[in-house]
């Protein structure tokens, strides 16, 4: 299998202070004042990472500053070092003066070409007006997909005919519980039978060995979806269907395994996708997948 280098830092710690000179806030709060974007001293330590960088922040001085969160904004470089198109998720965190999170902002940076560097802006989300201050940002995380094989929720249909992606899942006492989506955006009937194919994969596009995928959430929990009969599936355009993944992030003797990343054949010979379900395993070994079931109407 072909790998591709990852533009990742998960979790990493760029906290960046702004210390550019104040002017008055461009929605012309003359009572509350930011200081204009400052830019970040080039191959400064730890400001730079698998190919993506903040290069500037515009926020609260450090000291005394009184900038409204909704001022705040962070400039970012996405750089595709790998040779073929990538598609990233970027998700980037405000800060406080106290390093408390204040929100935190994710971005799509589409079909970045080999070599190219794609510069971006985040602003956080609407805030209320008891908003800590934002005096700084950081990467949180950042996961790249070969742009041919990215997930597709809206938008133009694929050449597939199929969107597929996954959703944010549910946890709860270590039991992990990810929806994959499908739905026939195309104009002929897409036919199912059976389970989606899956292969796990590391932070850098690495297939992941170890683990067996199993069929259903046998051993794993019931009650999670996975465990329904697979029966033959014909969507019209228009019609979705559902596949469930279930594991445990249990831990006990031996090395923890994490796989973000799943590159799913819908049907044997399909167009693989490769969606980020954060598959935190655990120690356990196992991933369950159920059947291709039928959606019903108005399911997300």
């Amino acid at each position: 299998m072909r790998t591709f280098p990852l533009a990742a830092l998960a979790g990493a710690a760029l906290l960046l202070a702004a210390c550019g000179t104040q002017t008055t806030s461009a929605r012309g709060d003359g009572d509350r004042r930011c200081p204009s974007a400052s830019p970040l001293p080039p191959g400064a330590a730890g400001l730079s990472e698998g190919g993506v960088r903040i290069t500037s922040f515009t926020g609260a001085a450090a000291a005394g500053g009184d900038c409204p969160a909704s001022e705040a904004a962070a400039t970012y470089e996405v750089t595709n070092d790998s040779g073929t198109p990538m598609t990233y998720t970027v998700a980037l965190g405000f800060r406080s003066a106290s390093g408390g999170a204040v929100d935190v902002v994710t971005q799509t940076v589409a079909g970045v070409r080999p070599g190219q560097t794609v510069r971006r802006t985040v602003r956080p989300s609407r805030l209320p007006s008891a908003a800590p201050v934002v005096t700084g940002a950081e990467i949180s995380k950042v996961r790249g997909v070969p742009a041919a094989e990215a997930p597709s929720q809206g938008g133009p249909c694929p050449r597939s005919g199929v969107r597929l992606y996954a959703d944010q899942g549910d946890a709860a006492m270590g039991l992990r519980v990810v929806g994959l989506h499908l739905e026939n955006c195309g104009t002929r009937v897409y036919r199912l039978d059976g389970y989606p194919e899956l292969q796990l994969l590391d932070d850098e596009h690495r297939p992941v060995t170890g683990v067996r995928v199993q069929h259903g959430g046998d051993g794993i929990s019931s009650g999670t979806g996975a465990d329904a009969t697979p029966v033959p599936l014909a969507l019209k355009p228009g019609e979705a269907a559902r596949a469930t993944l279930t594991w445990r992030n249990t831990t006990g003797f031996g090395d923890p395994v994490n796989a973000p990343y799943v590159r799913v054949h819908a049907r044997p010979g399909a167009d693989p996708v490769t969606v980020t379900p954060e598959l935190d395993l655990g120690t356990t070994g196992r991933l369950g997948v159920g059947a291709w079931q039928r959606a019903d109407a108005g399911t997300p």
